[in-house]
């Protein structure tokens, strides 16, 4: 007789993926950045950290890509600091500075240098965490959050890693100097990046489909430096006949060997993140962007380094269905080789 064989779902407590590895065990360490603040729209992406724990619990931890099993010293960990209550104090705060556009109140005023204010110590707090386990000899990622969580640690990478280049999906261009007010917006994050990193670069953006004139003009403005593949562009490409995998070699074409990349959920279909804080129709499918994902790979590149934004928790955890594999994709492709 056979001995029978059952499997269960991790306990309860168990941390992301189902496991709780020890710090020093951890290959890399996710740093859950609760922040949204300056959302212009839809909220809630400050409780995924929190929240996409239990749900990346069902998700398998065998990698097709590596064609084993992946996820077992990979960490997650709040930011240190009392984040979550100066992120509900800057959303009350920032609420009606938006709402006034730009006619501000002495009041408001203050609301809005006090938002700027946390925006600033949040980015020095994640870039002195992100330096500390880069010189460990970590792997480092952010769990957002919206997309101006991650400025510190893409600062901190930028110093390990200058010779990086950028890889950059999203919905949005996110190059205003300023939005509603707000020098440290989601919507500023990669002028932001332009601004206060120095790395060899490109900035390489995919999936843009919502953005200003002046956004663009600046954009063409860094010709070199920022490289664009609009939506349109590329679903038009699509549709006449070019192949994902041709265009997938077109846009990692100019970036180095090693590359950080920046993913705001909203660069994907919003059929895959409904409750994402901006959604546009268009977008990359799953599969081409687990495929552009593992093309970083498999072109020789180096993963250094990534940040995952603006996953927000719907009623059925669809989102965080979504952003946990996303998740497990990035974590595998960027330490995942190395363990082999």
């Amino acid at each position: 007789m056979t001995e029978e064989h059952f499997e269960f779902a991790p306990p309860k407590d168990a941390g992301l993926f189902g496991v709780s590895p020890s710090p020093e065990d951890q290959v890399m360490t996710i740093i859950g950045v609760p922040w949204e603040p300056t959302a212009s729209y839809g909220r809630g992406c400050s409780n995924t950290p929190a929240q996409i724990v239990p749900v990346s619990h069902q998700l398998d931890l065998f990698e097709p890509f590596l064609q084993r099993n992946f996820g077992e010293r990979v960490g997650l960990e709040l930011l240190e600091g009392p984040w979550q209550e100066r992120n509900q104090e800057c959303i009350h705060l920032a609420q009606p500075v938006r709402e006034h556009s730009g006619d501000l109140t002495p009041s408001l005023i203050a609301n809005q240098k006090r938002v700027n204010q946390m925006s600033r110590l949040l980015n020095e707090s994640l870039q002195e965490k992100a330096q500390r386990y880069l010189a460990e000899g970590k792997k480092v990622a952010v769990l957002g959050g919206d997309h101006s969580a991650p400025l510190g640690s893409i600062r901190a990478h930028a110093l390990a890693y200058p010779g990086m280049g950028l890889l950059h999906i999203d919905a949005h261009h996110d190059l205003r100097h300023a939005y509603q007010g707000f020098y440290y917006s989601h919507a500023s994050i990669m002028y932001n990046v332009l601004a206060e990193t120095h790395f060899a670069g490109p900035l390489v953006s995919v999936g843009i489909r919502d953005f200003s004139l002046e956004e663009k003009t600046f954009a063409e403005s860094k010709a070199g430096k920022v490289v664009t593949h609009y939506d349109h562009q590329l679903q038009r490409a699509l549709l006449s006949g070019t192949s994902w995998a041709a265009l997938t070699e077109t846009i990692l074409d100019p970036l180095p060997k090693e590359v950080y990349v920046s993913f705001d959920i909203d660069g994907l279909d919003p059929q895959l993140c409904p409750h994402t804080g901006t959604p546009v129709p268009g977008g990359l499918s799953f599969p081409q962007a687990c495929y552009l994902l593992e093309s970083i790979v498999t072109s020789g590149r180096q993963l250094i380094g990534f940040d995952l934004c603006e996953v927000a928790p719907g009623l059925d955890d669809w989102d965080l269905n979504v952003g946990s594999r996303l998740l497990h994709k990035l974590s595998a492709l960027s330490c995942g080789m190395d363990m082999a």
